[in-house]
């Protein structure tokens, strides 16, 4: 809820392998501690929960400095990954729809982020519009550019990340795809063990 979801079912999809009637009951725990109320359509921070801000991101950064490696293959969730991603679209400067077909290679999944002035989804069936650009990679490739440990563009220029189509989703993209919350934590994280490495 701290980056975004409201809806029960996007705070699902948020959290796999937790049950829903499970996360019912820590939503109502949560609710009756004061730190989240009902709303109309969904959930919503109070006061006191937007304050644990600093303390959940606080935790993140220890995490991504001392705790967390690299996810173990059966950690990585290729739908998570792209609903992830989808939320985290910016749509402002769009003027027309693009659909990018993202191609998990050895997965052998394949999604598409319908971009939109305004929207952005994730198909997990072909939606039956016209490709604009292919974007290809492994997913674990995936799961480390989304975190932040470098950037689009320059795990395409080294070959890790293919990124083809129409020159304008092309040069976009990068600019539309914002990556994880965390991904300046992960950045930094990764850049103080590299330095006390060296």
């Amino acid at each position: 809820m701290l980056i975004g979801a409201s809806r029960f079912n996007e705070i699902a999809r948020g959290l796999p392998g937790l049950s829903r009637a499970l996360l019912s009951r820590r939503l109502r725990q949560l609710a009756t501690a004061g730190l989240v109320q009902r709303t109309g359509d969904g959930y919503t921070l109070t006061p006191s929960g937007q304050a644990l801000r600093p303390l959940v991101f606080g935790l993140a950064d220890w995490g991504a400095r001392y705790a967390f490696g690299d996810p173990r293959a059966e950690e990585l969730d290729p739908e998570v990954l792209m609903w992830w991603m989808h939320g985290r679209v910016d749509t402002g400067t769009l003027s027309r729809r693009a659909n990018i077909e993202i191609r998990i290679n050895d997965r052998r999944r394949t999604f598409w982020l319908v971009v939109e002035p305004g929207d952005a989804s994730v198909c997990y069936t072909d939606p039956g519009l016209e490709v604009d650009a292919v974007l290809a990679s492994d997913l674990a490739t995936l799961y480390r550019m989304w975190e932040g440990e470098f950037e689009l563009l320059d795990a395409v220029r080294a070959g890790t990340i293919e990124l083809t189509g129409q020159r304008w989703v092309v040069r976009g993209l990068p600019e539309w795809l914002k990556l994880s919350p965390v991904a300046d934590t992960v950045r930094a994280a990764r850049g103080d063990v590299s330095s006390s490495l060296a």
